[in-house]
């Protein structure tokens, strides 16, 4: 079945170089989108809904005068989609799917609708975090009370837990939730007073907090019955008044200020004064206080104990997912203008050359282009792992181990940290590439550029994951050398990780391995890639290992040799990332022959031409990013002298098979218009009358003269007031001796 086409696509007025490009693939883009998208079914279906979102005669969704708007009225107007977009939900029966019980952030379409309205909505922590918390972590009767009020929007929620003063150190936030039981002033059955100590304590980040929640799930340390501190737990904590929405007493809220980007969300900070809730407001599925205070642990497995991380790990399987189709948004822009723009003459001397026709161009944007595809495979692979993990803890349904779970956290973790570096870094780079126009609010890039920039820091900051990503790492490389390769083959038997087993058998056995490339054709064999980066992972991993086991021989403490490795376990993490992601990539495009799977029961059929421009793909990404750390493949010897600059010819080879095919590859992520918010990116290639038209909507063109001219401008001009008068007298004397003094 082939998806309805977009409008723009069936435009007559196209740019004639666009038309050329699109005319010259060697591929379907349909078939690639149906891939992106997971189905031709998926397509249409997803393209139907956009259209909900374009098309609305109310005109809220429109996106044209974002760039012009100040941050309240912005805010504002996010608000406004919002309530539009629930609205319309309700109207078409979003929600009303079999499982989602009336909610509609449940249903599968509400995340499409949410990409579509292509604008930051304010209440985004609200079915990010808050829901997925209490759902995860409440007991069923809770559960039962809270989720109906989140289903019908009449409680909004955040997640509470970064501090003024405390980040990514959980164990040392400040906020406390104190027992009181009933018989000395607290409610029926026992309450919690929740106090912000200090200042440093005070909640502050939390996106949705600061004007739009009226809930927050806030992490706090629980102190019990018995004056005991048992650690962070959750507890959901009441905001604002449900009628009038002001702050309730106690409760002091507002928005943090402006950001460098995403703006449109009120990321806020809290402070609680003797603020009580009911005891019941802790969440208690795993742990639980009674009225007299007594805390309690229920006994579970080590893996449903992991159960509290799932939510974060979660988020993190969003953020690289999401990074890849943010990155690809850059690459459509900076590709298409690319494409359009002409700089410098041919031979002849006649004809301008495509800009995109430079190979400096192309190595600038081609390997971005093919890293957007690559994190695409894999985070589809992590979301669905993820969420099979969560389906197993929370129902209890199959085997899940702590050995798993912790190689699921180092997997989400270093990806996570590599991808949102790369794409942030991307972005940015594909702005330059757009040279002086891409500095236009208009290009659509300068404020994905910094709405994005919000990636590497929240939900764990990208230069302290490492550490969590090594911990994990180390331990399997205790296991090789306490119990030997087999056995730690079986229990990691179902682990990202698990690669990483021969690679350090053979080098803890002594084994000097390089890259088995003979020719420089076969640099350029993904089979020989894998295996380098392969080894680049292994090694980085035992460089680790031997920093830290030598510090502590030198008689350091074991905190001070974790410290002096750290900058190792940065690149170690990194290795372990691009190994994923690579194989990923290589294992979704040659899955089978004819058809490869979209994550669950769908599956898209492709060509041997989509098979060959994705494969292109793959092994552009894997020698670009060789290239760019070809130190860690010289440092041993696993590549010889040689063989580094054959890696620097094969990316030439590569940029040359990918050119003729970039402008359909961008296409095939079927971006629309609308979405891209771009006058350089638009589908039919006028760029010049889009930026112009852009720059005549500014306010500051709205009136003639302009503003400030009557209260300012005027006074220099017409009246005078910069006109130099020759001053008689003493220079020495008055201002213009002050002048001379000077």
């Amino acid at each position: 079945m082939l998806g309805t086409m977009r409008p723009e696509r069936n435009l007559r007025n196209v740019n004639p170089d666009l038309v050329r490009e699109r005319s010259g693939s060697s591929f379907s883009t349909e078939i690639l989108t149906n891939l992106l998208d997971g189905s031709a079914e998926r397509t249409d279906r997803r393209r139907r809904l956009e259209a909900l979102i374009e098309l609305d005669p109310t005109g809220i969704f429109s996106n044209d005068d974002n760039r012009y708007l100040h941050r309240t009225e912005r805010h504002t107007r996010a608000l406004a989609k919002h309530v539009r977009l629930v609205e319309l939900c309700r109207k078409i029966g979003i929600g009303e799917e079999s499982g989602c019980d009336g909610d509609v952030i449940r249903s599968e379409d509400w995340w499409t609708l949410l990409t579509a309205v292509a604008d930051d909505l304010p209440t985004a922590l609200h079915w990010i975090m808050f829901v997925p918390n209490l759902m995860s972590l409440c007991d069923d009767e809770q559960k039962e009370h809270w989720l109906p009020l989140c289903r019908d929007w009449r409680v909004i929620g955040c997640y509470a837990q970064t501090e003024l003063g405390h980040g990514s150190n959980v164990r040392g936030l400040e906020t406390t939730a104190t027992f009181l039981p009933e018989n000395k002033g607290g409610l029926k059955g026992g309450s919690w007073v929740i106090n912000s100590p200090t200042l440093t304590s005070s909640k502050f980040w939390p996106g949705t907090l600061g004007r739009t929640a009226n809930h927050a799930v806030v992490i706090a340390q629980l102190i019990d019955g018995d004056g005991k501190n048992r650690g962070v737990h959750n507890f959901i904590v009441p905001l604002r008044s449900l009628k009038y929405h002001k702050p309730l007493p106690g409760v002091t809220t507002g928005d943090i200020g402006p950001k460098i980007g995403f703006n449109n969300m009120d990321n806020g900070f809290a402070r609680f004064e003797n603020v009580v809730v009911p005891r019941r407001n802790m969440a208690m599925r795993f742990a639980s206080v009674d009225e007299r205070g007594r805390y309690s642990k229920m006994t579970v497995s080590d893996a449903t104990e992991k159960v509290a991380y799932i939510t974060m790990m979660q988020v993190r399987a969003f953020i690289v997912n999401d990074a890849g189709k943010q990155l690809a948004r850059a690459c459509t822009v900076s590709v298409r203008y690319s494409a359009v723009r002409k700089q410098g003459f041919d031979e002849s001397g006649k004809r301008e050359t495509q800009i995109l026709n430079y190979r400096q161009q192309q190595h600038r944007l081609l390997p971005l282009l093919a890293t957007s595809y690559c994190f695409f495979y894999t985070g589809r692979k992590l979301l669905g792992h993820l969420q099979e993990i969560e389906k197993h803890l929370v129902t209890g349904s199959g085997t899940v181990t702590k050995v798993e779970v912790a190689d699921l956290h180092a997997s989400s973790s270093a990806l996570k940290s590599l991808t949102t570096m790369i794409a942030a870094d991307g972005i940015e780079e594909c702005r330059k590439a757009c040279g002086g126009h891409g500095f236009l609010h208009c290009s659509g890039l300068a404020e994905l550029a910094t709405t994005y920039l919000q990636n590497p820091t929240v939900e764990g900051d990208n230069h302290m994951l490492p550490q969590q990503v090594i911990k994990v790492l180390l331990k399997l490389v205790r296991h090789i050398q306490q119990d030997g390769a087999e056995k730690a083959s079986k229990v990691h038997a179902t682990c990202d990780s698990r690669y990483l087993i021969p690679e350090l058998a053979a080098i803890a056995g002594g084994e000097k391995k390089t890259c088995s490339a003979s020719a420089e054709s076969a640099m350029m064999d993904l089979d020989v890639l894998i295996a380098s980066y392969r080894h680049r992972s292994a090694r980085l991993l035992i460089d680790v290992a031997a920093a830290i086991e030598t510090g502590l021989a030198m008689g350091k403490a074991a905190q001070v040799a974790w410290n002096d490795a750290q900058v190792r376990m940065a690149r170690a993490s990194r290795a372990h990332a691009f190994c994923l992601l690579l194989q990923n990539f290589s294992d979704g495009v040659r899955g089978s022959r004819d058809e490869v799977t979209t994550g669950d029961d769908s599956r898209v059929a492709l060509g041997s031409e989509e098979r060959s421009v994705l494969l292109d793909l793959a092994s552009l990404f894997a020698l670009y990013w060789a290239e760019r750390d070809l130190s860690d493949f010289l440092e041993d010897g696993y590549f010889s002298g040689e063989q580094a600059g054959w890696v620097r010819n094969s990316i030439l080879v590569m940029l040359n098979k990918v050119r003729p095919n970039a402008v359909a590859l961008v296409d095939a992520w079927d971006f629309s218009d609308f979405f891209l918010q771009s006058a350089l990116g638009r589908y039919d290639g006028n760029v010049y009358p889009a930026v112009m038209e852009a720059a005549k909507r500014d306010p500051l063109n709205q009136t003639e003269p302009g503003p400030g001219y009557k209260d300012h401008l005027k006074r220099l001009i017409v009246d005078g007031v910069g006109v130099h008068c020759e001053r008689k007298g003493n220079p020495g004397e008055g201002l213009a001796g002050t002048h001379a003094r000077l």
